[in-house]
């Protein structure tokens, strides 16, 4: 691999871009917003999604997609769930023969319900897809602050060349074999950090927070399992590790969520008044629908969801949780 495209100048895409100019390949980012990304090469500084961070020149950008994918040897994906079929629609058919396909994206289709590796093999069928996630957030890996990430793929030569391609003195990637845990973690965890974010704005303190992550990891772990996952990959990095960052980091736009909700705000007003998007609310719907199908519970994303869509307010959510039939600690 020595030219890569990443698609997606969003704050995660344009951090695991720097890894890998830092690693001496040929970098081009493509966005969908052709003035912004005219701004952000002028400027060398993505102000939206990673203000103060410069952009070395080596770094390119591109609007077209022709260019972004010129001759190149992988292809990382860093498009919102949301958009990310409807984007990806107008690659088809460009990827260079052979290029391999990296997802960072940590979600869940809404109508389909598919992870997002999903919808890159319904799109480029025929395609390697390896997923890479953990506790990452763009702010600190774009700034060098030492993190660790897992790379879960089906073939191990797959993970092995991205644990060459992005790992740094200051970025460690692992390997694992579980792609299914590591991409239902990233998205999965989006949800309880919604709901660690309600109770800090309650003003509820450690205790609650402990329990409900603890909780949280449980209820992940037990949908994950019936879609295919391994238990052991959510007590590490891809799991609890990712949980731990989004739920406790004041950059994470999930906790953000939550803590906006806390103090009697919208769910409008909160995510008009974000820059980026949470996945979590978008997943919350996703994952209620899941455990249903799954006939598995999930007392505390049910919860969130109430709260999110259905009115119910933060403080009969926690009482509710709280008031539920005795029963032994599940693992």
């Amino acid at each position: 691999m020595t030219r890569v495209a990443v698609i997606g100048n969003g704050g995660f895409g344009t951090a695991m871009a720097l890894l890998l100019l830092e690693n001496r390949f040929d970098v081009t980012i493509w966005g969908h917003d052709e003035d912004y990304v005219d701004r952000v090469r002028e400027e060398r500084e993505n102000r939206r999604y990673l203000p103060g961070v410069l952009l070395p020149e080596g770094l390119q950008f591109t609007h077209s997609p022709e260019e972004a994918l010129e001759d190149a040897s992988l292809v990382v994906i860093a498009v919102p769930t949301a958009w990310l079929r409807e984007t990806l629609e107008g690659f088809r058919g460009l990827l260079p023969r052979g290029a391999p396909l990296v997802s960072l994206v940590k979600g869940i289709e809404p109508r389909t319900l598919l992870r997002p590796s999903q919808v890159l093999r319904e799109i480029f069928p025929g395609r390697p897809v390896a997923v890479i996630s953990g506790p990452s957030h763009a702010e600190e890996v774009a700034r060098r602050v030492p993190s660790s990430v897992v790379a879960a793929a089906a073939s191990r030569d797959f993970t092995r060349r991205l644990q060459k391609a992005f790992g740094t003195p200051h970025f460690r990637v692992y390997s694992n074999p579980d792609p299914v845990g590591v991409e239902l973690g990233g998205a999965l965890k989006n949800v309880i950090a919604i709901a660690a974010g309600l109770v800090e704005g309650l003003g509820y303190g450690d205790n609650t927070k402990a329990a409900l992550v603890t909780r949280g990891i449980v209820e992940m772990r037990r949908l994950a399992m019936r879609m295919g996952a391994k238990g052991s990959t959510f007590f590490g990095l891809a799991g609890i590790g990712d949980l731990i960052t989004t739920s406790f980091s004041a950059h994470g736009r999930n906790r953000s969520v939550g803590l906006g909700l806390a103090s009697g705000r919208s769910l409008q007003e909160v995510l008009d008044s974000m820059n980026g998007v949470s996945e979590g609310v978008n997943t919350a719907r996703s994952v209620v629908t899941l455990a249903r199908r799954h006939r598995v519970e999930m007392p505390i994303c049910t919860e969130v969801h109430a709260i999110l869509f259905e009115g119910k307010a933060p403080r009969d959510a926690l009482r509710d949780l709280m008031t539920r039939s005795s029963k032994s600690e599940d693992l």
